[in-house]
């Protein structure tokens, strides 16, 4: 008896195509579900930060303000710019609010969430949005990111020169939801 005629069937690719094809359409999948993140994470982030780091017991008296925040990082139209900003200032927040000297009046707990937090949001940032250095080397009158190194680079000598006081860390504090709020504003260029 003759074998039964088959119709050729669409093969699936195989291997490294086939591999490329499952993590790209992986990958668009967790970007379209991060969305809604992208809409809540600065807020969130807020509120986790006022858990972590109350107030301190004693008022602190701030004369001067040592550093201010370069908000010509905030004047850009481009999507991936406002992503490699955003990436950028997560990572320094992170650096800076996991080092070890916090205040004891600090919630270790909190704080372990909002660095969770926080690296979670860079992964999905270096994830969805890849770099793109062209775009923020070459924007406005000088480098956006030696801009924004330079803001963080007072805010870790003012830790220093304070000693890593309550008082410095509080200042600190106010900073960091002072970058979270412009976060916010570059989650939405994002989009």
């Amino acid at each position: 008896m003759p074998a039964p005629a088959t119709t050729p069937l669409a093969r699936l690719p195989h291997g490294p195509t086939a591999l490329l094809l499952i993590t790209a359409l992986a990958a668009t999948l967790a970007c379209q579900h991060m969305r809604h993140q992208d809409d809540t994470f600065a807020w969130e982030s807020l509120k986790i930060l006022k858990a972590m780091a109350p107030t301190p017991p004693q008022p602190c008296q701030y004369h001067q303000t040592p550093f201010s925040f370069p908000d010509t990082l905030l004047r850009n139209n481009h999507p991936q710019q406002a992503a490699d900003l955003a990436g950028h200032i997560l990572h320094n927040l992170f650096d800076i609010l996991s080092r070890p000297r916090i205040p004891q009046h600090w919630d270790v707990k909190a704080q372990h969430d909002l660095l969770n937090s926080l690296d979670h949001y860079i992964h999905h940032l270096e994830h969805c949005m890849p770099a793109n250095t062209t775009l923020i080397k070459r924007q406005g009158p000088r480098n956006l990111v030696l801009s924004l190194n330079k803001y963080f680079k007072r805010i870790r000598d003012f830790l220093h020169t304070h000693s890593h006081s309550a008082c410095a860390w509080d200042y600190i504090r106010l900073e960091a939801r002072t970058c979270f709020q412009h976060l916010d504003m570059l989650i939405r260029q994002m989009k």
